[in-house]
C-alpha cells in the first residue's frame, strides 16, 4: 500500500535539517567536479531508514554508496542533495529529492529546497504544488522562453555538442539560465520561471521526482530521442512548458546528437 504524500513531505523536511549545518566535510568522487559531503551521506541514510518503514520490502535507487535495487514493485529513487556543489558553496539551489516508483512509473515526487524554503510535490493525477499552492507551467512561446541548461561537468568530452545546442537555442529563445541542479530547474519550469530544459546526460535520481512535478504541472519531458524517460538508467533530458516548445527544442537537440 502506497504512503501518503504528506508522510513523504514530513520525512523530507526532517532530513533537510541534516543539511543545515556549517560543519560538513567534503570529499571527492574522482575529481573536484564530483564531490560528496558528509551531509549527503547523513541525509541519504536518514531517508532510507525512514522511507523503508513506509513500504516494507521496497527497493532503493540512491546516488551515494552504490544503492541500486530495482527488483521490487515499489522503489524509492533518492538524491539526498541534488546540487551538492551549490550546497558546498552556500548556494540555495540544492534540494532533497524523493521519487516513488511503482513498477515503471513515478507516482509521487517531492523536491525540497530548504535554503530557499520552497517545497515542490506531486502525486500522480492530482496536480503539482509549491508550498501548498497549485502550480502550472507558463504559456510563453519559444521566442520568449528561458532555457535552463548546463554543460556536462562529469562528461566534459560532450561539452562541444552541448555548446552547439545551447547556442542554437539561445539564438531563437529569450535567454539561458544555469542554476546548477536538475531537480530545482525542472520545478522552476513547472511553476513558470522558465520554459525549456536540456541536459545531455543525467542520473535517474537527478530527474525522477521532479519529472512527475513537471508533468503534473502540464509540462512535457522526454529523453533526447523524444521517448518517455526510463527510470532504470541514466538519460539525457529535454523538457518544455508545452508540446510545441518541447518539439522545437527536441529537433535542435536531435540535429546535434544524431551522430553521437
Amino acid at each position: 500500500m502506497k504512503p501518503s504524500i504528506n508522510s513523504i513531505i514530513q520525512i523530507a523536511k526532517e532530513a533537510s535539517s541534516l543539511m543545515l549545518t556549517d560543519t560538513f566535510e567534503i570529499s571527492q568522487k574522482g575529481s573536484c567536479s564530483n564531490i560528496v559531503t558528509s551531509s549527503d551521506l547523513a541525509v541519504q541514510d536518514f531517508l532510507c531508514k525512514r522511507l523503508g518503514t513506509l513500504i516494507p520490502g521496497c527497493g532503493f535507487i540512491c546516488e551515494e554508496e552504490d544503492m541500486w535495487d530495482n527488483t521490487h514493485e515499489y522503489t524509492w529513487i533518492i538524491d539526498p542533495i541534488d546540487g551538492t556543489a551549490n550546497y558546498s558553496r552556500g548556494i540555495a539551489q540544492c534540494a532533497v529529492c524523493i521519487g516513488l516508483k511503482h513498477n515503471a512509473e513515478i507516482i509521487m515526487g517531492v523536491v525540497y529546497l530548504p535554503m530557499a524554503n520552497e517545497l515542490f510535490y506531486a502525486e500522480k493525477g492530482k496536480g503539482a504544488f509549491m508550498n501548498n499552492k497549485k502550480i502550472h507551467v507558463s504559456d510563453r512561446t519559444f521566442n520568449n522562453s528561458i532555457m535552463a541548461t548546463a554543460l556536462p561537468v562529469y562528461h566534459k568530452e560532450y561539452a562541444g555538442v552541448c555548446s552547439e545546442i545551447i547556442l542554437e537555442t539561445f539564438a531563437q529563445c529569450n535567454d539561458i539560465r544555469r542554476f546548477g541542479a536538475c531537480a530545482p530547474e525542472l520545478c522552476y519550469l513547472a511553476m513558470g520561471r522558465c520554459e525549456l530544459y536540456f541536459e545531455y546526460l543525467l542520473s535517474t535520481w537527478d530527474f525522477a521526482a521532479a519529472s512527475l512535478i513537471l508533468t503534473e504541472a502540464g509540462g512535457v519531458i522526454t529523453n533526447l530521442k523524444g521517448e518517455p524517460l526510463d527510470f532504470k538508467e541514466a538519460s539525457g533530458v529535454v523538457a518544455g512548458n508545452n508540446r510545441e516548445n518541447h518539439s522545437i527544442l527536441l529537433e535542435i537537440v536531435k540535429r546535434h546528437t544524431s551522430e553521437q
